[in-house]
Parts: C-alpha cells; structure tokens; sequence
C-alpha cells in the first residue's frame, strides 16, 4: 500500500490539501494517509499528529520568542514522518516550517518523494531561497503560471496547477434566512485563521461595525471563521450585543453566504481569491506590531499586498494595511464604495480579467493530483 504524509502549516493550507486529497481519494482509494493538518483534513478521514494551533506563530517576533518550540516541532515532525515512512510527502505553504521539516526528512531518507503544494513567493523576497529548495525538492506545484520563470531558471521540477480557490464548487442550498435577516444585505468579514491575526483585528473590525451600524440599518455583518477560531470571535461578538452580527464556520454555508454578499472586509491572504472568484467587491486590511512590519518592508520586493494588485502592479482592491488599518478608514473606504456603485462594478470587471488570465485548464486539484498520481505509479 503507497503511504502519503500531508504536511500542512496553518488552516488555510489544510483547507488547500483537502482539495486534493478529495481528488486523490477518488482515483486511489487504496493510499494510506497521515498529516499535520485540521478540520478539513480530518473529515476526509486524514488524522493528524497533532493539532495546528501548536504551529500557528506569525511574524518575526512571534517566531523568535517562540523559536526553542518550533525547533523541536520541526524535529518532532520530521520524526514522526520518517516513522510512517511516506512514498511522497506533500507540504502545503507555511514554507516557513513545511520545508523546514521536508528539508530533514529528505536528509535522514533521500528516497522520500517531497512535492510542495504553493511555491515559495519568491516573487516577492528571498528569491535566493530557490538554490536551497533544489536540493530537497522533487517538485513544485505553481499556483501562478507567471512563478514558473523563476523555478525554471533553478531546473526545479515545476508544473503550474492554479489556485483551488478558483474553483467553482457545487454548493448544497441552504435556507439564508434562518441563519441572517434577510431583509438586510450581507457584508462579509473576515478576520484571519490565526489567533495572532484576530487579536488584532477583531476588535478594529467590531470597531467598524459599531460605526456603521450608527450611521446605517441595512447590513448584516457575517463573521467568516474557522471551526478553530469561532468560538472565540463569537465571545468577543456577544460582548458588543449587536443583533445584525453572525459568526459562521460551516464550509457551505461561507460559500454562499459570500455569494450573496455585497461587499467583504478581509484580512489579506488566500481568501481574497476566494472573494474575487465569488465576484464581491473588496478592500484588504492588515496589521502587525511594528517591528514586523519593519523588516518586511525591508524584505520584501512588492509595494502590494494583495495577489491581484501585485499582477497589475496598481491598487485596484485597496489595501488598508498598518495605520491605515483602523476601524474610521475601514468604515470610509466601505461607505464610499457603497455610495458609488459603479466602482464596485469596475472593480469585479477589472478582477475577472486578472482571474481568466491565471486559472487553470480544468481545476488545481485535478492538476495536482495528476501529477501526485504519476509519482504513486512509479
């Protein structure tokens, strides 16, 4: 029996993973699994060794007050993947700590096929990172076909797959109006997967719902959660006793609540994808404690954030990122949206066009799981 180690960093690149494994389950039912991954890992019936919330560190301080922990995850997991003795290990983003652990794997056993699933964004710093990755990667899977360039320069094994959040997923229906007002539009938020994410800007975001709700009485606000940080946002929602304000979890019933959504709040990362294939118009937000930001402006090679304004190199999702990132500037850049639709228009067009230009053939998770397919046959 082939044996496959899904090695995940966070719940975005569990939510990634299961896409593919959901393809893969199909064609090759007979493959043993085992991850560091979460819910939507596990309800494909993948156990994972430990819980994601012991891995989730974000920024550079974050990660040196607690470098000693992750050093012995790092080692921890490497251990337990060459206990289970995988013929591929698939590490999904977070290359941070997945290719810190697939880099040991591949020391301690060369045979073991590594496939990482998101490519470094060399694009946007440390591009001298590739010469390393060739000597530990068996191959990269792109979600951009423009990344391509730079993994070949290096003769790094490459095959552009797309983004998985591009895919047009069949939804069951669910009634909306037991869950929100329907009498009320629907402006979606959300507020990162990580607890150090949240802790941030939650309480900028409620913030900025205080605010509109004392100017407007048409909106209900949706909380897009993880079924690991729900309940959490939910205590910090039921301090403000608004009656216009949900927290919503469930995979399904997210897709649709976005689909009927008017606008989104978001943190910026892989769900603004997700927001811009629902065809929502946006704004980005995000914000870290100073000395982060510090160095990543230091490091990085981008004047954007979001994916869709580094393609066109010009804002057309605005970015509310650091001081900008607070709870008047969000409500403004809402509000002047709101009263002018034809922007809203002009940003979902301008979107749409970036999108038909990186999308895949079919999906990403038929294409990567082709090429994971070929590696098992060998």
């Amino acid at each position: 029996m082939k044996k496959i180690f899904i090695l995940t960093g966070e719940p975005s690149g569990d939510k990634l993973a299961s896409t593919v494994v959901n393809k893969l389950q199909q064609n090759h039912p007979d493959v043993e699994y085992l991850s560091v991954g979460g819910s939507h890992l596990n309800k494909l019936g993948v156990k994972s060794i430990y819980d994601l919330k012991q891995i989730t560190y974000i920024g550079f301080t974050s990660v040196i007050l607690n470098l000693f922990k992750i050093r012995n995850k790092i080692n921890d997991t490497a251990k337990e993947i060459i206990e289970f003795s995988p013929d591929i290990l698939l590490s999904v983003d977070s290359p941070d700590f997945t290719l810190r652990v697939a880099k040991k794997v591949k020391s301690i056993n060369p045979k073991i096929i590594i496939i990482h699933y998101v490519a470094p964004q060399v694009w946007v710093w440390r591009e001298g990172r590739l010469k390393n990755f060739k000597k530990f990667l068996d191959h990269v899977l792109l979600l951009f076909n423009f990344e391509k360039k730079y993994f070949d320069r290096e003769n790094i094994k490459n095959t552009f797959v797309g983004h998985p959040l591009l895919e047009n997923k069949e939804n069951i229906k669910t009634n909306l109006s037991n869950i929100i007002d329907a009498n009320k539009k629907i402006i979606s938020v959300f507020a990162g997967s990580r607890t150090s994410e949240t802790n941030i800007l939650l309480p900028i975001l409620l913030d900025f719902i205080k605010l509109m709700n004392e100017k407007f009485n048409e909106y209900n606000f949706v909380f897009h959660a993880t079924d690991q940080n729900k309940d959490s946002i939910k205590d910090e929602v039921k301090k403000i006793n608004f009656d216009n304000v949900e927290v919503i979890s469930d995979e399904n019933i997210k897709s649709q609540i976005l689909s009927n959504s008017i606008f989104a709040v978001a943190k910026s990362g892989t769900v603004s994808l997700e927001i811009c294939n629902a065809k929502v118009p946006s704004i980005i937000i995000y914000k870290m404690n100073f000395i982060n930001f510090f160095i990543v402006k230091f490091l990085v090679n981008t004047k954007f954030a979001n994916i869709i304004n580094i393609i066109n190199q010009k804002e057309i999702i605005p970015e509310l990122i650091q001081k900008e990132c607070n709870s008047k500037e969000i409500f403004r850049s809402v509000v002047y949206f709101l009263k002018n639709p034809e922007l809203m228009k002009k940003q979902i067009v301008d979107v749409n066009n970036t999108l038909n230009e990186i999308k895949s053939k079919t999906s990403s998770s038929s294409e990567a799981s082709a090429v994971i397919s070929n590696y098992l046959s060998t």
